[in-house]
């Protein structure tokens, strides 16, 4: 026997806050944005869930956990999300309840792997036998892959940016560069923050074994353990190769400096003993050719004949 419906219940301005889909026995609720009404609604219907579970539920948590209970199990964990104004991946958190025959999710809306879960679910029963129709340990599995999968996609937009510094770092403008490595740099640093605290969630969900859950899913949330480390060998490496990027432009960026300083520092040797000879001659005292009518023109040359010489000796020594 199979079932395919769909509540919505609408929370403030309008927002589809409170969702359910069901199939056979299994239920998935989908809350949106939950606010203490939606909570206290869920308290009503599982007065089993411990009070303190609830009010994690309307408080951001800072580091992911699983909390086990004789009835269901309450895990939190966090998803990167691409802030484009910001130029930065930022965490977005995701609380699951699963119980015997349901699984509760709350969210803020803006992931799009379990948004568009939903939407398919809600529109299509064939989608919806798929998710529901194996019960609810593999409803769970399923919620966990896709937002863990929706890592990579990201990843590799990390990979494309330094790429695109690699290819750049020896000919685009060095503040530029600089910029660049020091965005995706702390893009990185946000990314590895994120994945590395999944990571004992998932390992303790691959070792769990709780009445509610199957024993032969142990293997699908070891692919899922399989899949968090692949990315986080993959930031790991991308961390050390921004670092050695950000260490190559600082070479660069110093030797150009270098560079400029030793052409001012040339023009400086070579005008200091120019403004000596003028600064003498510029004195009210005798001195060789001051009476000289073309006094101008051997002084003048002789400074001319002096700073051609040191520039030929600067740049025979390399210097130049």
């Amino acid at each position: 026997m199979s079932a395919f419906a769909s509540l919505l219940v609408l929370g403030d301005n309008d927002i589809m806050a409170i969702q359910k889909l069901s199939y056979g026995r299994v239920t998935w609720t989908d809350i949106v944005r939950p606010t203490p009404t939606d909570v206290e609604d869920l308290a009503r219907e599982y007065p089993y869930i411990h009070p303190l579970n609830l009010e994690d539920l309307l408080s951001p948590i800072e580091r992911p956990k699983i909390d086990e209970d004789e009835h269901y199990l309450f895990v939190v964990m966090h998803f990167p999300l691409w802030d484009a104004s910001q130029r930065l991946t930022r965490a977005r958190e995701v609380d699951i309840i699963v119980g015997r025959g349901y699984v509760i999710t709350l969210h803020d809306g803006t992931l799009k792997p379990l948004v568009s879960l939903w939407e398919s679910c809600a529109s299509n029963e064939e989608a919806l036998k798929n998710l529901l129709g194996r019960g609810m340990s593999h409803a769970f599995y399923v919620i966990i892959d896709r937002l863990v999968d929706y890592i990579l996609p990201i990843l590799r937009k990390v990979d494309a940016n330094i790429r695109s510094i690699e290819e750049d770092i020896f000919i685009a403008d060095t503040r530029r560069v600089i910029q660049d490595i020091a965005l995706v740099r702390r893009d990185i640093i946000s990314l590895r923050r994120i994945i590395r605290q999944q990571i004992p969630v998932l390992e303790l969900l691959e070792k769990t074994e709780h009445p509610i859950l199957h024993e032969d899913l142990e293997e699908y949330f070891g692919d899922i353990v399989d899949h968090i480390y692949k990315a986080r060998d993959i930031i790991d490496e991308d961390t050390e190769i921004i670092v050695s990027l950000a260490e190559t432009a600082d070479i660069l960026a110093s030797h150009r400096i270098n560079e400029v300083m030793r052409i001012l520092t040339v023009f400086s040797v070579i005008m200091l003993p120019l403004t000596l000879i003028s600064s003498v001659y510029g004195m009210n005292i005798n001195l060789p050719f001051d009476t000289h009518p073309y006094a101008f023109i051997i002084i003048s040359g002789a400074m001319v004949a002096m700073a051609v010489g040191m520039l030929i000796y600067f740049r025979k020594r390399n210097w130049l």
